[in-house]
This record gives structure tokens, C-alpha cells and sequence, in this order.
């Protein structure tokens, strides 16, 4: 495709060339006795009709050569630009999955059908690092391609064998025997001398084990229309940022088939943990599963009757012994709110069309008839609006998939499987809201509440708030606040699950028996024996008792949370969880140190008063003097108090930015790419 010299570029006409030459000199020769004006003047001019008469010469048109191999650029005319628009042009395969060292046949065409060419090159590259030329193409039959060697590897690519022009191009392509994974082909179409497209694409082909393929892998050719696609780049030119040509799966999104990914999001960027597909073709409903989870042991897809889990049409995609199994269940709800799918009494009313399970990825494709009963309820995808639900876990059951351990969420609205529009997730609002409440509870007004009982009874001595000491007064507005926001948090987390946890994990236990303690203790308070009572030490550390141990294990509730795949927290904040232990632990030292200190002080102060007033009167007097008063270092644990406050303040606030706004790290670069 570059002319870089006469003897490369001229091939079958060189010679004719040669001979004109040897002409050129013998006339020179001659009109050399007469003048030597005349026989410059002469040279130049035969030149010039010799080169005249010479055919027009265009890059290679016996192909491409082998140093363009990996920017596959053509240099037409020194320097003429690739096309960046759509290109006319398609690069078909016969099937999306290949078995390794089978054939798949390629086509080059042109859209509309019957558009010609005249060059093309043709190689298969990895999709990820290093991105190398994969398998072989086979010699064509019909003349119009050959053969060339990339690197140390022989036919790994294709170009034109002449410049003619084409309607299309049909090539045999080998895979590799010793490799697994996804390739695509790229093509470099030149339609006539100054107009060609470089780096088009065809869709991803998947490379798997031989007795994992297909038996029929070989399907009918796909007819698409051009899409916009980015400019060619090529593999190994890429900077680190460039995403590599998108995965197959999203295509037809919002386009041919309705789509729905987890996390919220995901489709734009085509990186989805979880993503499901529906397609209606006439009357087969064509379902698509995919998850790209580390670790899941299965994925699965139901249709629902509300967001909610519960009497729901599942389909199971199960990798079993490097194959993948498909199953169709149904989730029930036992009275204790334990919900499961069982795969016992499903009508077969689905078959497995195509599956993968490729590098950890699930895949698989089921058609589903129309109508499928189970029991007493009748799923009719025709007339019938239903939710998605999309799920992932890590084990799994002797009757079906186990927990959703990893990933899981539902539809926004119910749709119409026959109605191609765009899907979002349902909002986690209150999900978020519960983790927001109760970290504002728990770390934030029940430690203060719990540091002001414990340390601040002789602090605003005489000082009162709606009659009470200042002390009480905002510990009891403390608990208080702590008290409802626990109680409203706990009844969100009830509406969004829609009853009790289905798994009875340490985070919900522990949360319950928290609730429960924290529901109680108010109502304590309220028969709260007199100050005199023989009763009252009783119920002092009984109160003491219950709000310590239900802080304790609120704390560890929340630790617990940071595990849960629907909360989607970062680990990292443990590390934040950790630090505000350690600073609560240290300022409770602190204060029971100079509590000491302060006690200590005061009993010098008993002991060293006048004899004149060791009467009764006197002592009594003395003791209402103290009460009035504020112990030692009072201004220190006014000070201690306001720097604690500050740094509540500051983890409550930090630690609910990334609760409501998680996950945060996906959240934030989402944030930065916007600002940028």
C-alpha cells in the first residue's frame, strides 16, 4: 500500500520500463553529435512521453506489505488521511464462539450490499494485553486475497491479491490450539485510491476449549448497519485509558433488545457486574445472561410482579464442570420470610440455546415460551408487565442457587418484554438512608450522649436547661435523637427487603438484638426509682449496662455492614471505623484520668475544712457548696468536649457521604470525569 520505489512498486510493468529506458539512451546517443542542447532538451522530452504512456501505478496492488503489519496503514499519495467517518464497510464472522483450532469464516462487505472495494488487509487480535495477532487464515480459493506473515507467524494475516474491484471477501480463519479467550478482527477497507477506512471492526469472538463449542457453531451470517465507531488505533499503539473494542453483548441495547446491568450505570460504560438481555422474535423470548463476578458460582434473572423477591420465574445460569447448566425455578416465601428458589415443579419451558464460561464469565442464552404455570400463577410474557430482578452468588443449593451474596437488585418499574426502552435499577434510597441514620445514631449522638453521663454531672453546676441540669438535659435530648433515628432506620431496612432478611447473617442479627435493647431502655428511664430509693444503684447500672452493651454491639453491627455486597463500601472503611474507636477509647481515658485527679482534689478539699464546722449544719452546708460548684479542671473538660464534638462531627459527616453516595469510588470518578 506504499510506493517507496520504482522496482517495488511498478512489479509486471518494471520491465517494460527497463526496456523504454535502454530506447531513451540510444536516441540520446545519436542526437548526441549534433548539439549537446538538442540532445538534453531531447532525453527530457522522451522522458516525459515515455512516463506518460506508462499506466497509472497505485500502492501494491498486489497487497499490502509486511511492515505495515501493525499500524495495518496504507500511505496512498505520501501521506493521504484514513476516512474517520462510518465506514461503509462490515466484518461479519459465521459465530460469536469457536472452538480452539476450528475454522470460522470471515466476510468483508459492503453496506449496502454490493458496495466494492479494491484493498483490504485482515488480522484477529487479543482483546487484552498484549494484544498479538492470533491463528491463521487458509488459503482463498477464489484468487482474490493471499496470505501474509506478521512477525514469526505464518498467515496470521490476509490482504488483497489484486486491486480489482470487490463486492465481497469470504476467508477461512483458524484459531489458535493453545489459546482461551476473546479475539476480534480488524480491517483496513480501501475503496478506491484516496478513500479507505482503517481499523474496522467486527464483533467479539470467543475462544473456547474444542469440547466446549457448539456442536453447530457455525451459524448464518449476521446482517447489521454501520455504527459510529472510534478511529482505528492500533493494539499495540494503545495508551493504558483506551477501551478496548466493546464487548458484543451491548450492541443491540436500547436498540433490538431491552438491557438491564448492575451496578445502576453500567451500561453506558458497558462494564457491568451483572447484565441481562430481551429479545422478542416472533414468539420466542430470547433471554441473555452475563456476569463478569470474581468468585459466583452462579447468575440468575427473575421475572417478578414487584421489586420484590418472592413467587418469582427464575433463570438459573449454573457453570457446572467448565460448561454452564441452565435451570428455571421458582422463589417462594415461607412464613419465616426465608426465601428460596426451588427448581422442583417448573414447567420446562425454556431451552439453553448458547452458553460460555470463559476467564470466570457466565454466560448464556435461553428462549422461553410464552406462557409458563407454575402452581396457581400463570407468566404470561405477552400480556403481562413484569419486574427484573438480577442476582449473583457464591454458593449454591441442592434445590437451587443460594444466597445472592455478591450482587443484587431490581428494575425501577415493571415493563413490557416486548417494548424495547431504556432500564435503570430501583433507587436505593432507603438502603441508603437506614446506613446513614444509624451512623449518625451510633457513632455520633450516643457517644456524646454516653461521654456527657459519664463525666459531665459536676460540670454547669447550677446551670439548667427546661429545669434540668445541663448535663441531663442534653443527654436525654442525645439518646433521644439516637432512640428515633434507630427506630426510623429500623423500619426502612423492614420496607426495602420487604420483611426479614433472607439471609440471617451477624449484620442483621446483631442489628435486631441492638434494636430491641435500644426500644427498651427509654421506657426504663421512665420508672426510674428517686434518687433515695434502695432501688436506685439497681437500675443505675442496669441503665449503665444496656446502653453500653447496645453501643458496643451497634458499633460491630456497622463493621459487619461494610461486608455486605448491597451496601457496596469500600474496605477501606474499616480503617475509618478502627479510627474512631481508638479516639472514643482515648478520650474515655482521658476523662476517667482526670476524673481521678479531679476526685482526688476534692477529697483534700473535705478533709482540710475548719473543726469550727464539723457541726452538722456546718457539714451539710458544705456539701450543698460543693454541689454548687464544678469539680476540678472544669475548663479542661469543656475544652476536651468541644475538640470530641468537632471530631464526631467530622466522622459522622464522612462516613455518611459514603454511604449515601455509594459506591464511592465509582461515584467520585464519575464526578471527576464530569469536571474534566
Amino acid at each position: 500500500m506504499k510506493a517507496t520505489s520504482v522496482e517495488s512498486g511498478v512489479n509486471r510493468n518494471g520491465e517494460c520500463f527497463v526496456i523504454l529506458l535502454g530506447a531513451v539512451n540510444v536516441i540520446t546517443k545519436i542526437m548526441k553529435e549534433e548539439n549537446r542542447l538538442v540532445f538534453f532538451s531531447s532525453k527530457i522530452f522522451v522522458l516525459l512521453i515515455i512516463t506518460q504512456t506508462l499506466p497509472r501505478i497505485y500502492a501494491f496492488p498486489n497487497g499490502a506489505p509486511e511492515k505495515v503489519c501493525d499500524t495495518m496503514l496504507p500511505f496512498h499519495g505520501g501521506g493521504i488521511l484514513p476516512a474517520n467517518s462510518v465506514p461503509p464497510f462490515r466484518i461479519e464472522t459465521s459465530s460469536s464462539i469457536v472452538g480452539q483450532g476450528q475454522v470460522l469464516r470471515v466476510y468483508i462487505a459492503g453496506v449496502p450490499n454490493g458496495l466494492q472495494f479494491g484493498g483490504f488487509m485482515i488480522q484477529a487480535r487479543q482483546i487484552q494485553p498484549p494484544y498479538e495477532i492470533m491463528g491463521q487464515f487458509n488459503p482463498a480459493e477464489s484468487g482474490h486475497s493471499k496470505l501474509m506473515n506478521c512477525g514469526n507467524s505464518v498467515g496470521n494475516s490476509a490482504t488483497h491479491s489484486h486491486a480489482g474491484p470487490k463486492a465481497e471477501i469470504s476467508l477461512e480463519w483458524q484459531s489458535p490450539i493453545d489459546f482461551e479467550g476473546d479475539v476480534i478482527f480488524n480491517a483496513t477497507v480501501a475503496q478506491s485510491y484516496d478513500t479507505f477506512w482503517v481499523g474496522v471492526p467486527s464483533n467479539t469472538v470467543r475462544v473456547v476449549k474444542r469440547d466446549l463449542a457448539p456442536q453447530n457453531y457455525s451459524t448464518p451470517r449476521p446482517r447489521f448497519s454501520p455504527s459510529s465507531r472510534p478511529p482505528y488505533v492500533p493494539a499495540y499503539e494503545q495508551p493504558a485509558t483506551t477501551p478496548m473494542p466493546d464487548d458484543p453483548f451491548y450492541a443491540e441495547c436500547e436498540t433490538a433488545k431491552i438491557c438491564f446491568g448492575i451496578p445502576d450505570g453500567c451500561l453506558e460504560k458497558r462494564d457491568c457486574v451483572n447484565v441481562a438481555a430481551i429479545k422478542v422474535r416472533g414468539n420466542i423470548h430470547e433471554f441473555e445472561i452475563l456476569s463478569t463476578a470474581k468468585d459466583a458460582a452462579y447468575v440468575a434473572l427473575g421475572l417478578s410482579h414487584d421489586d420484590k423477591m418472592g413467587e418469582d420465574l427464575v433463570t438459573e445460569c449454573v457453570p457446572q464442570n467448565g460448561r454452564v447448566a441452565m435451570y428455571s425455578s421458582y422463589t417462594s416465601a415461607p412464613p419465616n420470610g426465608n426465601y428460596g428458589a426451588k427448581r422442583n415443579g417448573v414447567p420446562n419451558t425454556a431451552r439453553l440455546v448458547e452458553s460460555s464460561f470463559i476467564n470466570g464469565v457466565i454466560y448464556c442464552k435461553v428462549e422461553r415460551d410464552q406462557t409458563t404455570k407454575v402452581g396457581n400463577r400463570v407468566f404470561d410474557l405477552v400480556n403481562k408487565k413484569y419486574f427484573l430482578l438480577l442476582a449473583s452468588g457464591k454458593s449454591l443449593k441442592d434445590t437451587g442457587v443460594g444466597y445472592h451474596d455478591i450482587i443484587k437488585s431490581s428494575s425501577s418499574k415493571a415493563i413490557s418484554l416486548a417494548e424495547i426502552q431504556s432500564l435503570s435499577a430501583a433507587s436505593p434510597i432507603l438502603l441508603r438512608l437506614h446506613g446513614a441514620f444509624m451512623i449518625t445514631a451510633w457513632i455520633g449522638t450516643t457517644s456524646l450522649g454516653i461521654i456527657l453521663a459519664r463525666y459531665f454531672k459536676q460540670t454547669w453546676a447550677g446551670s439548667q436547661l427546661c429545669g434540668k441540669d445541663q448535663w441531663f438535659a442534653w443527654h436525654r435530648i442525645c439518646m433521644v435523637s439516637t432512640w428515633s433515628l434507630t427506630m426510623v432506620a429500623f423500619v426502612l431496612i423492614f420496607v426495602e427487603i420487604n420483611g426479614w432478611s433472607a439471609n440471617q447473617d451477624r449484620h442483621a442479627i446483631l442489628g435486631v438484638i441492638t434494636t430491641i435493647i435500644c426500644f427498651i431502655q427509654p421506657l426504663g428511664a421512665l420508672f426510674r426509682p428517686a434518687p433515695n430509693s434502695k432501688n436506685r444503684p439497681i437500675f443505675n447500672w442496669l441503665h449503665w449496662l444496656g446502653g453500653n452493651l447496645a453501643h458496643l454491639l451497634a458499633i460491630v453491627t456497622i463493621f459487619y455492614a461494610v461486608k455486605l455486597p448491597k451496601a457496596e463500601l469500600p474496605e477501606w472503611m474499616d480503617w475509618i471505623l478502627v479510627a474512631y474507636v481508638a479516639i472514643h477509647v482515648i478520650v474515655h481515658l482521658i476523662y476517667s484520668i482526670a476524673g481521678c485527679v479531679s476526685d482526688r482534689q476534692q477529697t483534700q478539699k473535705v478533709n482540710a475544712f475548719q473543726m469550727g464546722d464539723m457541726s452538722h449544719h456546718g457539714l451539710r452546708n458544705s456539701m450543698k457548696l460543693e454541689r454548687k460548684m464544678d469539680a476540678p479542671f472544669s475548663a479542661f473538660r469543656k475544652g476536651l468536649l468541644g475538640l470530641y464534638i468537632v471530631i464526631l462531627i467530622l466522622f459522622v459527616a464522612v462516613l455518611v457521604l459514603i454511604v449515601v453516595l455509594a459506591p464511592i469510588e465509582t461515584t467520585f470518578k464519575d464526578l471527576q470525569a464530569k469536571l474534566n
